[in-house]
C-alpha cells in the first residue's frame, strides 16, 4: 500500500534510480518547463518554505534568505520575471510563483566569509524541492538570471548573495514551448556513473564501494 505521501507523487518519464533503488520522491523530482498558470494553495506554499526552513547548515547559521513572488502581485512577478535571461523567460514567466535564493556569505557577528553559505542554500533548496514534489508541485532551479540587477532590484545588501531563482507550480502541457526546448524536455535524463565522481584513496581512483558493482554491471551488458 502507497503512504499518503507516495500517493501525492506525479511520476514523470524517465525516472531516476535505475541502477540502485531510490526514494520515490527522488524519482519523481525533475525540472520542467512546463507550467500551468494554476496558483499554488497558500498552505502549501507555505509548507515548501517550511521545508526549507528545516535544513541543516554550518553552526547552525542558517544562511539561506528566498524572495518570493507570485502572480497575485503581477507587480513582484514581472519583476522577477524581468530577470531572466530570455530563454528561461520564455517558459518560466508561466509559473505561478518564482522564488529567489540568497546566500548570506558574510557573517554579520563576526564579519568572516561563510564558506559553506552556497552550500547550505542548497541543502534548503533541495528540502524546498522535494516538498513540493511531494505536494504535487514541480521546481525548476535556474542560474540564467542577471544577478546585478536582482541585487539593486530587491536591495540585496553587500553581504549576501543571489544563488538562484526557482520556478515553481503545476507541471502542465509542453505545446508552447520552442522546439529546442520541446526537446530538451522529452529527452533522456542523464547522469554521470557512480564511478566517475565517487572516489577512494586517491582523486580520481573509483572507491570499491562502486567500482567492484560497476564491473557486474559491465559484465550483464556484456552477457546480454
Amino acid at each position: 500500500m502507497k503512504t499518503e505521501v507516495e500517493e501525492n507523487i506525479v511520476l514523470s518519464t524517465p525516472v531516476a534510480g535505475d541502477q540502485y533503488p531510490l526514494h520515490p520522491l527522488m524519482n519523481a523530482r525533475k525540472s520542467p518547463r512546463a507550467f500551468i498558470e494554476q496558483p499554488i494553495e497558500p498552505e502549501k506554499l507555505r509548507s515548501v518554505l517550511e521545508a526549507a526552513r528545516w535544513a541543516p547548515s554550518a553552526s547552525n547559521i542558517q544562511p539561506w534568505r528566498f524572495i518570493v513572488a507570485a502572480k497575485d502581485r503581477p507587480e513582484d512577478h514581472e519583476r522577477m520575471v524581468s530577470l531572466l535571461f530570455e530563454g528561461n523567460r520564455i517558459w518560466a514567466s508561466k509559473a505561478p510563483v518564482l522564488i529567489l535564493s540568497v546566500a548570506q556569505v558574510i557573517d554579520q557577528a563576526s564579519r568572516k566569509t561563510n564558506k559553506f553559505a552556497f552550500h547550505d542554500v542548497g541543502l534548503a533548496t533541495e528540502n524546498l524541492v522535494l516538498q513540493a514534489t511531494s505536494a504535487g508541485l514541480a521546481a525548476h532551479l535556474m542560474g540564467g538570471f542577471h544577478a546585478d540587477r536582482a541585487r539593486a532590484t530587491f536591495n540585496i545588501p553587500p553581504e549576501y548573495e543571489p544563488v538562484a531563482i526557482i520556478a515553481l507550480g503545476y507541471e502542465g502541457g509542453m505545446e508552447f514551448l520552442p522546439q529546442p526546448l520541446l526537446e530538451r524536455e522529452l529527452g533522456p535524463r542523464v547522469r554521470k556513473q557512480l564511478s566517475e565522481f565517487v572516489f577512494g584513496s586517491i582523486w580520481d581512483a573509483t572507491s570499491t564501494v562502486v567500482e567492484n558493482e560497476r564491473k557486474k554491471i559491465l559484465n550483464r551488458t556484456i552477457n546480454n
